[in-house]
């Protein structure tokens, strides 16, 4: 089968000869792909920040296809079903499902103390192939998946694997209050989608900040929020006081991750000689940006390794920090309803409709942030 390979730091190849993956466990479903997203969380790994990512991993977390083969044990299934499937694996009965933590499933990875299982990310999250191909496995069958209505456009779809789910729990995180200010860090999918969640939890300003001018246009009109590039600010952190009658703001949500620009010290440490688990810029901006006794939400990726925090800071201004992988499974019926009801229009951020035979093509746009690209879809020529 035709599938997405990665060869190693910034190079990833379409490769015809990928084998066809097999039902390994009763519980196991095969899916044809029909819809894959690049994340920017799949360019961490492309710039080989993330450590175990090992040569012929097929990447690709955010997918929706058609079931066409099940194992014996699944029952909520059946072949022709089109299902959106989450990007954390999870099973559905450890004491962390139980709780509708499924981000943080137990049963699913063997290094489960640091972390759930994850599609098509590093061995660090299970070695898991993900959905950048024409078929993939997908475990625990009857768990994650949702089948996906009559109603709902494919794009749609594939938009509530990761991102959607993503941005609503950082809101949901961030704990909002009524006429809140609140402040998202990243102007990338997440991001904006984050900014546009913020207001169904009734934040009174929403800002959003970011050093890419298209991305700051689109997150503006997307979701009605302030946006400012911090290329163009003296202290981002400064601003933000300023703009908060100098108490800071209420919620802070950083959705950049490792690799956060803007300050020189963390890029070399996080970026460029990896000694740590990646620039934490944007985090030290949220946690200096936010009020006293305020919360700071985390859904930007880190690696397992150490990062200068300021934690003094965040105790001496009683912080509340807030952070997981969304478990997209609690989330996704509420989700489908807003997208129903038109409140969240998810394949507006679809910026980039490519073939799966391009994909290397659509890491390096991605990457490199050309042609306006906010959210690339990858489409398989057996879709």
């Amino acid at each position: 089968m035709l599938a997405m390979n990665f060869r190693g730091p910034f190079r990833v190849r379409a490769d015809r000869h990928a084998p066809y993956p097999e039902i390994e466990h009763p519980e196991d479903c095969i899916v044809r792909v029909l819809r894959s997203c690049i994340c920017g969380s799949d360019l961490h790994l492309y710039h080989g920040l993330v450590p175990d990512t090992r040569v012929g991993t097929i990447f690709g977390h955010e997918f929706i296809g058609e079931v066409v083969e099940t194992g014996s044990q699944v029952q909520k299934l059946k072949v022709g079903d089109r299902i959106s499937v989450p990007f954390n694996i999870s099973c559905g009965r450890c004491v962390f499902c139980k709780q509708e933590l499924y981000g943080l499933c137990h049963e699913v990875n063997a290094q489960a103390t640091a972390t759930g299982g994850i599609f098509g990310y590093s061995h660090t999250c299970g070695g898991y192939h993900g959905g950048q191909a024409e078929y993939v496995r997908v475990p625990y069958a009857d768990v994650g998946p949702t089948v996906i209505p009559d109603w709902m456009d494919l794009d749609d779809a594939v938009m509530l694997t990761d991102v959607v789910p993503t941005a609503y729990q950082a809101a949901e995180m961030g704990g909002i209050q009524e006429g809140d200010t609140v402040v998202v860090f990243g102007a990338g999918p997440i991001g904006i989608m984050t900014a546009k969640c913020a207001w169904l939890f009734g934040a009174g300003r929403v800002i959003i900040i970011d050093q890419l001018d298209y991305r700051l246009e689109f997150a503006q009109q997307y979701a009605q929020c302030d946006a400012y590039n911090f290329n163009h600010l003296n202290d981002p952190v400064v601003f933000i006081k300023q703009l908060t009658d100098s108490l800071g703001a209420d919620v802070c949500i950083d959705a950049v991750g490792c690799e956060a620009a803007g300050d020189a010290m963390n890029t070399l440490l996080g970026r460029k000689l990896l000694l740590q688990g990646g620039s934490t810029t944007a985090l030290h901006w949220a946690i200096n940006s936010v009020k006293k006794g305020g919360i700071v939400s985390i859904v930007g990726v880190y690696g397992p390794t150490n990062a200068l925090v300021p934690i003094g800071n965040v105790v001496n201004k009683g912080i509340t920090i807030r952070a997981s992988q969304a478990s997209v499974k609690r989330v996704v019926p509420r989700l489908m309803q807003y997208v129903k009801d038109g409140i969240i229009n998810p394949k507006e951020l679809i910026t980039h409709r490519l073939p799966l035979e391009e994909v290397a093509e659509g890491y390096h746009l991605f990457s490199a942030k050309r042609d306006n690209i906010i959210k690339p879809v990858l489409i398989p020529p057996s879709a």
